[in-house]
């Protein structure tokens, strides 16, 4: 089972939803993104939020539509996203993506690329993408890439403070048992020249971003 769930971001951040339909798909909207899946003809299967950045005459459409809608208080101690990621998580999917989660108001974006690591924390991939990017995390460990003409570049940014015994192989510029920390740009904008590249590091937590041009 696979989980995407739609916030409400900036809309020109989105890329068309209709590109990730799938077997085996649930649907999830929070706030606006609820609205940003009907437009885009998706019905979601839940939808949570305070609703706050709706006007009624949108939450009225949004309850006819759907028949899981739930209503949060707006002064509480989670974001709409995090409800919904929480409740995704529950549900124990093989993957979670996340839409409309970057752009706009910068403390959502670093906010929502840190809840990332709820997923790390329960083995689950979690991804964010928007027109421009993909953005995942990973826990210390060995992994291959596949090389995507539309997504050339590559990065690694320490998510902990420091992330040790860095080895790219298959990439423009490799690394061998190098190490980051926080302010770091080393491994900033990278690209595969084989057709599949490995990286892997021994301590550490990084986000992985991979970009268009």
């Amino acid at each position: 089972m696979h989980i995407h769930i739609v916030a409400g971001g900036p809309k020109e951040y989105l890329p068309s939803l209709q590109d990730f339909q799938e077997e085996n798909v649930i649907w999830v909207g929070a706030d606006r993104g609820v609205y940003y899946l009907l437009e885009q003809g998706i019905v979601p299967h839940e939808a949570f939020g305070d609703f706050d950045s709706v006007t009624e005459e949108e939450l009225s459409f949004i309850q006819e539509k759907i028949t899981h809608v739930h209503i949060f208080p707006s002064q509480k101690d989670e974001t709409d996203l995090e409800i919904a990621i929480s409740w995704a998580l529950e549900q124990q999917p093989t993957n979670i993506k996340l839409f409309g989660v970057t752009g706009g108001r910068f403390d959502h974006t670093l906010a929502n690329m840190q809840l990332l690591v709820k997923g790390i924390e329960q083995k689950v991939l979690m991804e964010i993408l928007d027109r421009q990017n993909r953005i995942c995390m990973k826990e210390a460990g060995e992994y291959s890439v596949q090389k995507e003409e539309e997504y050339p570049y590559l990065s690694f940014v320490p998510f902990t403070k420091e992330v040790t015994g860095i080895f790219l192989r298959g990439f423009k510029y490799s690394l061998t048992n190098a190490s980051i920390q926080w302010g770091s740009t080393l491994c900033i904008s990278n690209e595969l020249v084989e057709d599949t590249g490995t990286y892997s590091f021994l301590s550490g937590i990084v986000i992985m971003v991979r970009s268009k041009d």
